[in-house]
């Protein structure tokens, strides 16, 4: 069976909306909403149109139902390898971001993600002639210079240094022990200059569950966590942060298990995140599910992981239109196979397509709108 990634949607016009020239960092919020020391609730910024005016409008619509957007870039590596410093347009891309954000009242959390959204076993944008592991020194710089540039413009409250890494750990057994050496190092700058970051990476829960029949699982059980995986980057984890999107796994959102998540909070005394996650709504592809399946989802979230959850993010706000983004990755050279992969994805919005709020919209509002 072949691996679910998620693709990172990239958004399309920011630049634009804020200007042609290099702009300049906002700054923070006045009031964090991650001071007021319950769950923050977030979403990507992926609008459910590749356009101009979508994007502009899905950052209203986040500030309406959210209190932060996740953003979550890959790594511009040439770039970073000069320094800390300088331009680019993915650094432009990030800074219009989070100046949408600031513009709506939204905070950020940041995710820097060195591997490709689609195939977790693979770097993306590398340079032809890099090699691609983290023991090469230009891999380790440019990710160091870039989680200091991400501290230094925008003082985030959570960084994560890699999304779903034990999907490339699994698969690069050989190379984990690298990442997770410069995991400590970052860890160590980031603290010399942010001691009030909190730092972490996330695991994909339905993996480190062995859900999926792979060859790198050999004989482990399924629902028996891998948590050597986790444990590895001790004493280094602020947060245990996880994602999944049981759709995958289970038929439909009543047969999530009433212990599926809970075993987080008993290996751990540490805060726990959502930080990203998903349940479909609609008949597509190999999938059938309901609008009920996502309430349900929703339910064993909050029942099992609720009291100790710092963040947590619903990957889509609104469904996206799959023709749409099809024709953006054909032109960005993206693999046309992938905007099907893609497509298993696109109905796990709180929203339609057209903003119609699904049943689950509800329910997630009170669940913020309620005290911790």
């Amino acid at each position: 069976m072949r691996r679910i990634f998620i693709f990172l949607l990239f958004l399309l016009g920011v630049t634009l909306a804020c200007g042609g020239n290099t702009p300049t960092p906002p700054p923070a919020l006045k009031t964090s909403t991650f001071e007021k020391g319950e769950t923050a609730y977030g979403f990507y910024p992926s609008p459910p149109v590749v356009s101009l005016e979508s994007v502009l409008q899905h950052f209203k619509d986040m500030s309406e139902y959210g209190d932060f957007v996740l953003i979550q870039q890959n790594v511009d590596w040439e770039s970073f390898d000069i320094g800390v410093d300088g331009e680019s347009q993915q650094r432009t891309d990030i800074i219009n971001q989070v100046i949408l954000a600031r513009q709506n009242g939204l905070d950020t959390v940041f995710v820097l993600d060195a591997l490709n959204g689609l195939n977790r076993r693979e770097f993306y944008g590398l340079p032809a002639d890099w090699e691609a592991n983290f023991a090469n020194p230009k891999i380790r710089t440019s990710f160091k210079n870039y989680a200091l540039w991400v501290v230094r413009n925008f003082q985030p409250r959570y960084l994560g240094l890699a999304s779903e890494i034990n999907t490339y750990m699994d698969a690069h057994p050989e190379d984990a022990p690298n990442f997770i050496s410069l995991y400590h190092e970052i860890y160590a700058l980031v603290k010399a200059e942010a001691p009030e970051t909190q730092i972490f990476v996330t695991f994909q829960w339905d993996d480190l569950n062995n859900m999926f029949p792979q060859p790198e699982e050999g004989n482990r059980p399924s629902r028996v966590p891998n948590w050597e995986q986790v444990e590895a980057f001790e004493p280094n984890l602020d947060i245990w942060a996880i994602s999944s999107y049981p759709y995958f796994i289970f038929p439909s959102g009543a047969d999530i298990p009433s212990d599926y998540y809970s075993p987080l909070l008993e290996r751990t005394s540490k805060p726990v995140a959502f930080a990203e996650g998903g349940f479909s709504t609609q008949t597509f592809s190999q999938f059938s599910h309901t609008p009920e399946d996502q309430v349900a989802y929703l339910n064993a979230i909050h029942e099992q992981l609720g009291s100790r959850m710092v963040f947590w993010v619903n990957t889509l706000l609104n469904d996206f239109n799959i023709d749409s983004y099809a024709r953006e990755m054909e032109k960005q050279g993206a693999n046309p196979e992938d905007a099907q992969t893609l497509g298993n994805f696109a109905y796990i919005g709180l929203r339609e397509f057209d903003g119609t709020p699904k049943p689950a919209l509800a329910l997630w509002e009170s669940f913020r709108n309620s005290a911790p």
